[in-house]
């Protein structure tokens, strides 16, 4: 049964959890969040290179002891250091990680004074008013709680679009494997890039009876929900689920434009239909009884007099409009990225040298890659001072008179303080080709101090890009209160431009935020943030965020020639 590296990643992530709530060596805890998020993030799957006999402790992250943990998760399926630990702490405690304002510590004293195990039971007590004779509780951070739970409770559980595109992709191919199988399409918010997915939708067009009962016996099912002649209802092993629909050849467009979504595009296009006395639903396009398209998506939309539209538009954000006007956008694309402006080395907090880095850009097909390492603030990643940043311009420089097919420019990712001071002076960032502004403490100021924060960074003259601009990691930490229109219009007055960082923990930009510096003319930078060799594969997510944010190629910086990139930069 294949192992993802979003499955072993998982099992760390737990692991990481259970010995910081048994107060533990913070060391050890952290080592596995690094790894859990290094794996995350890794293009290759770790099954495939211990398959090759790969040694794993060349990765990023990966000592011999989480080495030999992967391996023993890959073949056995089983951790018996997790098994130990759950031994010692109960499952279900670590969802309590899960809520808003409660910590490792928090979370052992709820579980030690009160037997609070499950998010029930934390609902009872904070409900009960025994939260609140905690030490380092109070009324407040009860209520709070109450709160953050109640809605933990109701919430639907999605999981981000790069983990899920790990169980979507061999799925796929796995379905296209079974003979009779012609086409198989995943459909739904993966479909249309969305952060994060709630479920799997994948629609079958079959030449034969008999393939659901195929399809039901793929190994990573842990259990069949529902299963019929057309459609079957999945439990993977990672607790994602996934509904297969066999659909007849003749309306397949109709039902991949429904399964695609979203509602709210769906509702918008049956009205069009409406108004020319048709019916639009997933079986196809009626005019009364007659179907009279559905074969295709763009027989669907042609029905209407519309272009097909590209699935990450269709949120219903005026793409019926653009459409009906000949306005569509012609989307960026991964081909269109001739460079990133946003990567780490060794020399702070990144796995790869500066060749390795260099080389693994121009594999990835890129040509320029900006070295952006952390300013002296931020001491966890053991940030340059101007000395250090000064003898990795030199490397750099000497590093570019030996390579080919890849430039390296010399910048820095330097940190917005609290009261918009950058944290290097003038006199070093002026030597660079660029200066990545980025905000990475204080995230609780008010909108308008934030704001303010921001705008004086921005006011420096070698400020170039904005990173990751909203500071938020979806599912861990909420973006922070800042006023983006003014922040776009601040760097249109100033010439500089936004990031669009590509991890699959940010995608920041906004997808909306996207569209509005289109609208208002300023760039975007589409940037890994790599920390290793692997992370530029995470460029597809950018893009895809992008994409839903109407970009075009010539809305982003980094789709320009080395030469026009450095004009741009010059400003």
């Amino acid at each position: 049964m294949p192992v993802h590296n979003a499955d072993v990643a998982a099992v760390f992530e737990e692991i990481a959890d259970l010995l910081e709530i048994r107060n533990e060596n913070p060391f050890r805890v952290r080592a596995y969040r690094n790894a859990a998020r290094n794996l995350q993030g890794m293009g290759v799957p770790v099954a495939d290179r211990l398959a090759r006999g790969e040694d794993l402790t060349e990765l990023p992250g990966i000592g011999a002891d989480l080495a030999a943990r992967i391996g023993e998760i890959v073949t056995t399926g089983r951790c018996r250091l997790l098994e130990t630990l759950h031994r010692q702490v109960p499952h279900s405690v670590t969802d309590l990680l899960k809520i808003r304002g409660l910590g490792p510590q928090r979370v052992r004293t709820l579980y030690q004074e009160l037997d609070v195990q499950t998010l029930e039971q934390l609902a009872r007590a904070a409900h009960d008013g025994r939260i609140r004779a905690l030490p380092g509780f109070g009324a407040k951070t009860e209520q709070a709680i109450l709160e953050a739970v109640t809605h933990q409770l109701t919430q639907q559980p999605r999981c981000k679009l790069a983990v899920a595109a790990q169980y979507a992709r061999p799925l796929q191919a796995w379905l296209e494997r079974i003979p009779g199988v012609r086409q198989v399409v995943v459909a739904g918010s993966y479909r249309r890039a969305r952060e994060t997915v709630g479920d799997l939708d994948i629609l079958v067009t079959v030449d034969r009876t008999g393939v659901m009962e195929r399809i039901v016996t793929y190994d990573e099912v842990s259990r069949v929900l529902s299963s019929g002649p057309t459609r079957a209802t999945l439990l993977l092993r990672s607790g994602l689920q996934v509904d297969v629909r066999v659909v007849e050849q003749a309306c397949f467009g109709a039902a991949l434009v429904y399964f695609t979504g979203s509602r709210e595009h769906n509702i918008a296009l049956r009205r069009q239909a409406q108004e020319r006395r048709l019916k639009i639903s997933e079986y196809g396009v009626f005019r009364g009884t007659r179907r009279t398209a559905g074969k295709t998506e763009e027989s669907v939309y042609r029905s209407v007099g519309l272009p097909w539209i590209e699935p990450e538009l269709r949120e219903n954000r005026g793409e019926l409009e653009a459409a009906r006007a000949g306005k569509l956008p012609q989307l960026v694309t991964r081909d269109d990225l001739r460079g990133d402006l946003h990567a780490h080395t060794t020399a702070t907090d990144g796995h790869n040298s500066l060749r390795e880095m260099a080389a693994a850009a121009r594999a990835a097909g890129l040509e320029y890659l900006a070295i952006t390492e952390h300013s002296r603030r931020l001491t966890v990643a053991h940030g340059l001072d101007p000395r250090r940043l000064r003898r990795q311009m030199h490397d750099i420089d000497r590093l570019n008179e030996t390579l080919e097919g890849i430039t390296l420019l010399k910048g820095v990712e330097v940190d917005i303080l609290e009261d918009g001071r950058l944290d290097l002076p003038d006199e070093v960032l002026g030597e660079l080709d660029l200066v990545v502004g980025a905000v990475h403490s204080n995230f609780g100021l008010s909108r308008a101090r934030q704001t303010a924060r921001i705008l004086r960074a921005m006011d420096r003259p070698y400020f170039t890009i904005l990173a990751h601009p909203t500071g938020r990691l979806l599912e861990t930490r909420e973006p922070y209160d800042v006023d983006m229109l003014r922040i776009i219009r601040k760097a249109r007055a100033r010439g500089c431009f936004l990031e669009l960082n590509a991890h699959p923990e940010r995608l920041d930009l906004l997808d909306t935020h996207c569209q509005l510096a289109r609208d208002e003319g300023v760039l975007v930078a589409i940037n890994s943030d790599a920390h290793s060799t692997q992370d530029f594969a995470n460029l597809v997510y950018g893009v895809g965020q992008a994409r839903r944010g109407w970009l075009e190629k010539r809305d982003v910086l980094n789709t320009r020639s080395l030469r026009q990139l450095k004009k741009l930069l010059g400003r």
